[in-house]
């Protein structure tokens, strides 16, 4: 793999899921936390499997979108509650019943946040040298 040259003002932080440093820029904008969050819960394939029975508006309970999936109620109750908790699903309480639905509008306000973060001038620029 290509390794980008180390710009000016870099530091190299140790990831601790490789063991391997990656540059970070001290000017670059992180995302906020809610927005970590929302990436993910996107991030696994899984997840985004079990948020597709939701997307013509249904509510579902933790055992109707288990069966579906052909996942385990455990299993599909874990992935549900990381999709809620990254802004992707509300959820609502009778009794022991939960049911699950998008949440529309917080969706579109993490999307918005998403976009905004992509396009910030403060967003680490390339710094690789054009090649002739």
């Amino acid at each position: 793999m290509d390794e980008l040259p180390q710009a000016a003002g870099d530091r190299l932080s140790p990831r601790a899921d490789s063991g391997t440093a990656q540059a970070v820029r001290p000017e670059a904008a992180i995302p906020d936390d809610d927005l970590q969050v929302f990436l993910k819960a996107l991030a696994s394939t899984t997840r985004q499997k079990l948020f597709s029975h939701f997307a013509d508006g249904e509510e579902l309970t933790v055992g109707e979108v288990a069966e579906r999936a052909g996942l385990g109620p455990s299993t599909t109750s874990e992935h549900l509650a990381v999709l809620r908790r990254g802004g992707l699903l509300q959820s609502t309480r009778t009794g022991k019943l939960v049911r699950y639905r998008a949440d529309q509008q917080g969706i579109v306000e993490l999307l918005d946040q998403l976009h905004s973060y992509l396009l910030s001038p403060s967003a680490p620029q390339d710094t690789r040298t054009p090649q002739s």
